[in-house]
C-alpha cells in the first residue's frame, strides 16, 4: 500500500468517535467471569528432546481456556535462571500457531520468560471444538460464527489469551506482578484486547489486526479483512449492520479505550494489510497515558522486521521491566 491512508500528520490525529455497545463490559465481564468458574489445572511437561537448547528450558504447557477447553503453549525460560522472572506472553499472527519452541528464542536470550500460546483452530495443539453457529462464508476466521457476539471466533480466542495471563501465576518461577502481553498483526489486536481486559504490567502490540473494522474493510485490498468485504458482498441485504454490530464487541479500539498499562505500538505506513489508520485509531484512543508509537515509514506489514524487537528491548529497560541479573 502507498501512502495513501493518509499522511503522517493526519494519521497521528486520527481518531475517529467509535462508541462501544452498551453492554460491551457487562458482556465481557461474564464471558470471563464463566470461563473462570469452570477452573481447570495448568499442567506442564518438561519438553525433554529439546535437551539440543544447552541454554533454554522448554515445558509444553496447557492451561484451561474457553469453556475450560485446554489451549497448548510453550513456556520457554532461560536454563538455571533465578525467579521469578519478568514473563512476555506472546499471542500468534493470523492462521499460525505456537510453533516449535526453536521458532521463539529471542526473550528467553534476553532473559525473560516466555509463554507462547497456541490461538485455537489456527494452530496444530489447539482444536477449535465449538466452531460457532449461524451463517459462513467467506474463508478464514474473520466471519465466522459473525451471527451474534455470543458465536463470532474471537470470543473464544480472547478469551483464551486472558486465560494464559491467568495461568502465569500458577506457573512456577514467574512473576505474575511483571506480565507483559505482546504480538504482532493478530497478536498485536490480541495484545490490545488482554491489556483491556485484565491488569498486565506493559503491552507491545506491534503492526495490530482487530482494529477498526469497518475502516479495514472498507480500504483494504488484502489479507483478513478481505474476508470481511466478501462476506458483506454476499451478505448486503441484510447482513452489514449486524455484521458490524458484531464485530464492535472485539474491536481493538474499545479495549484500548479500557487499557491502562504503558504499551509500545509499532505500525508501518506502507502496510497493505494492517492500514495505518486502523492502527493510529486504537493508539489514539488508548487510556494509558504512557504509550509510544514506533514509526516505520516505508514498511509494509513486516513493519521494524528484527530492528522493532531491539526498540521493545529499550523500551521496556527504560521502565525497568528487565530480569534481574
Amino acid at each position: 500500500m502507498p501512502l495513501t491512508d493518509g499522511t503522517h500528520a493526519e494519521l497521528t490525529n486520527f481518531r475517529p468517535e467509535m462508541p462501544a455497545p452498551q453492554d460491551f463490559d457487562a458482556f465481557w465481564d461474564q464471558t470471563l467471569a464463566e470461563a473462570r468458574a469452570l477452573g481447570g489445572a495448568v499442567k506442564t511437561d518438561r519438553v525433554t528432546e529439546q535437551h539440543l537448547l544447552r541454554t533454554v528450558e522448554v515445558d509444553d504447557v496447557r492451561f484451561p481456556g474457553w469453556n475450560g477447553e485446554p489451549v497448548a503453549a510453550w513456556l520457554l525460560r532461560p536454563r538455571d535462571a533465578e525467579g521469578p522472572l519478568p514473563v512476555v506472553v506472546t499471542y500468534i499472527g493470523y492462521t499460525g500457531g505456537r510453533g516449535l519452541p526453536t521458532d521463539h528464542l529471542f526473550w528467553s536470550a534476553a532473559g525473560y520468560a516466555q509463554l507462547v500460546v497456541d490461538s485455537r483452530g489456527q494452530g496444530h495443539d489447539t482444536p477449535d471444538q465449538n466452531a460457532g453457529g449461524g451463517p459462513q462464508w467467506a474463508k478464514g476466521f474473520m466471519t465466522r460464527g459473525i451471527d451474534s457476539p455470543e458465536n463470532y471466533y474471537y470470543r473464544r480466542l480472547i478469551t483464551d489469551c486472558v486465560r494464559a495471563v491467568d495461568a502465569v501465576g500458577e506457573l512456577p518461577g514467574l512473576d505474575p506482578e511483571r506480565v507483559i502481553v505482546a504480538g504482532g498483526s493478530q497478536g498485536g489486536g490480541l495484545t490490545i484486547a488482554v491489556a483491556g481486559l485484565t491488569e498486565v504490567a506493559a503491552a507491545l502490540p506491534d503492526v495490530p489486526f482487530l482494529c477498526h473494522f469497518r475502516r479495514a474493510a472498507e480500504v483494504c485490498g488484502e489479507g483478513p479483512y478481505v474476508e470481511l468485504a466478501e462476506y458483506l458482498r454476499w451478505h448486503s441485504r441484510h447482513g452489514v449492520e449486524p455484521a458490524f454490530a458484531t464485530l464492535s464487541y472485539f474491536d481493538g479500539v474499545h479495549f484500548a479505550q479500557r487499557a491502562t498499562a504503558p504499551a509500545l505500538f509499532s505500525v508501518g505506513l506502507m502496510d497493505p494489510i494492517c492500514p495505518p489508520s486502523t492502527v493510529y485509531a486504537a493508539f489514539n484512543h488508548y487510556a494509558g497515558e504512557d504509550r509510544t508509537m514506533t514509526v516505520w515509514p516505508f514498511a509494509d506489514h513486516g513493519g521494524g522486521h528484527g530492528s522493532n524487537s531491539v526498540a521493545q528491548l529499550a523500551w521496556l529497560r527504560d521502565r525497568g521491566l528487565v530480569p534481574t541479573t
